[in-house]
């Protein structure tokens, strides 16, 4: 059977135009695939067109809008991820649209299809004092507790993201002074990001352990699993939630639930309020734009509001005259134009 054009256009897309032209990392093909996986059943059973009939012709606006509301209401996605989907959408268009000149203008609506908006919520971040009390929960006596106050503190430490927790290889931990931890992000873009004097110590200590500090392993995951393979991301939220449960038992400060974004998010936020430069900040995390870092600087400034609105006397009136029974005024409004 004969391959149709949406077949060969979202091959090419997801393994040539994407790790080739756009260097873009193996989460974002990922995600952008997982989504297309998800259209492709989507138009199966629901639309009852097979994988192998679907062409860019039946791919109109309306049935992207079709798919987009499928997977808030029936897979309960969140606004988020609905417009990640939409975002891969979007790319993919735009990459067909060059080829495709007879049906530009089917691609041009589903480009300018606009992100769904949505209330942003507070940033989720633990206090220092939780931070210490978590981190002080794995036991040092033991090998697995010695792996994993070593791995949790590199992930605080470092403000790294958790998939560039689990990609780091033991080259990437650079223990002469000055100490830097090399991570990969996204867009396969490297950053050296300093290491603390404790958490120095902790990882070296764990190298020597391990005897990780061999010429021929430095090309092996730095933290792994019982099976001698790297953690996943899954595997490195597992560990997480052991140690949140058995912090909660001492304190109510720890929510029930602390996702591994979350100690970038508490590291950023401590940053902040040392007063370090948002500059810096932005480096340290890795991000191409500061108005993405600045989302700690208007949580932290929401947080000063609250603290001094609760601490402040209330010595402002802010009670105000009927304005409403000033016939001039009235007066005035009604006949400007």
């Amino acid at each position: 059977m004969k391959p149709t054009d949406f077949a060969a256009y979202l091959t090419e897309f997801l393994s040539v135009y994407l790790p080739k032209h756009k260097n873009a990392s193996k989460n974002t093909i990922m995600s952008y695939r997982d989504t297309f996986k998800l259209l492709i059943r989507f138009c199966q059973e629901h639309m009852d067109i097979p994988a192998e009939k679907i062409n860019m012709d039946i791919l109109t606006a309306q049935l992207i809008v079709n798919f987009l509301e499928y997977l808030e209401n029936k897979h309960k996605c969140s606004i988020s991820t609905r417009n990640q989907r939409l975002a891969a959408i979007h790319a993919f268009f735009r990459y067909a649209q060059y080829d495709e000149p007879a049906g530009i203008l089917n691609c041009q609506k589903v480009i300018a299809m606009p992100i769904k908006k949505a209330p942003k919520p507070m940033i989720p971040y633990l206090t220092p004092d939780a931070m210490k009390l978590l981190l002080a929960q794995p036991d040092k006596t033991t090998a697995k507790g010695r792996r994993d106050i070593t791995l949790l503190s590199v992930l605080y430490d470092s403000g790294c993201r958790v998939q560039e927790l689990a990609d780091l290889r033991v080259r990437d931990a650079v223990l002469n002074s000055p100490a830097v931890l090399i991570l990969t992000g996204k867009g396969n873009k490297t950053r050296r990001v300093p290491l603390m004097k404790n958490t120095l110590a902790l990882l070296t200590s764990y190298i020597n352990e391990n005897s990780l500090d061999k010429p021929w392993k430095s090309d092996e995951p730095l933290f792994i699993n019982k099976q001698h393979k790297k953690l996943t991301k899954e595997g490195i939220a597992y560990i997480i939630s052991q140690y949140v449960s058995k912090a909660r038992n001492f304190s109510i400060m720890i929510p029930e639930k602390v996702k591994p974004h979350m100690f970038r998010h508490s590291k950023s936020m401590h940053l902040l309020q040392a007063g370090v430069s948002l500059i810096y900040i932005r480096d340290f995390l890795g991000h191409e734009d500061i108005k993405t870092t600045e989302i700690y600087a208007k949580a932290d400034t929401e947080l000063k509001r609250k603290a001094i609105e609760n601490a402040y006397p209330d010595l402002v009136d802010s009670t105000l005259p009927d304005w409403s029974k000033d016939s001039g005024l009235l007066d005035w409004l009604s006949n400007l134009k």
